[in-house]
């Protein structure tokens, strides 16, 4: 179960590296404040046609809580959403380092082949290194 949980995180890691190489094009395309809607927009209606068919029924009203705790939906719903299924169950670090194994593995195939228009940045050994030692931790955090 705990490997399937740190595969769901890394994916998640995943992810947030591919949002972040596709949003400086489509910036570029159609500004930022343009491309930073369109993937909270499709975020949104994507959680909430999950609500609609997922949800429970009887949770209290989204419009009675305090606007503070709103805030974290600029956090993107995919990672907000791996956080609280994966963390109570691996653990803050486990889930971070997970997080951050997804992000350097996915950025280095993005820098690599300069996917969604950005630079090429050749994968080297000290690349390939600093990845090792991330998923090293990832190993020595797992228990048993």
């Amino acid at each position: 179960m705990q490997i399937l949980l740190i595969f769901i995180v890394v994916l998640g890691g995943m992810g947030l590296s591919v949002e972040a190489g596709l949003l400086g094009p489509l910036g570029n395309q159609v500004g930022e404040l343009w491309a930073t809607f369109s993937i909270f927009g499709v975020g949104a209606a994507l959680t909430f046609l999950l609500m609609l068919f997922f949800s429970p029924r009887n949770s209290a009203s989204f419009f009675a809580q305090p606007p503070l705790l709103l805030i974290g939906g600029v956090l993107g719903p995919i990672y907000v959403i791996v956080l609280t299924v994966v963390t109570p169950v691996i653990g803050v670090a486990m889930t971070m380092i997970g997080i951050l194994a997804g992000q350097v593995f996915k950025s280095l195939i993005i820098d690599h082949f300069g996917l969604f228009g950005t630079t090429e940045r050749k994968i080297d050994l000290k690349r390939i290194i600093a990845l090792a030692f991330i998923v090293l931790a990832l190993f020595f955090m797992t228990k048993g």
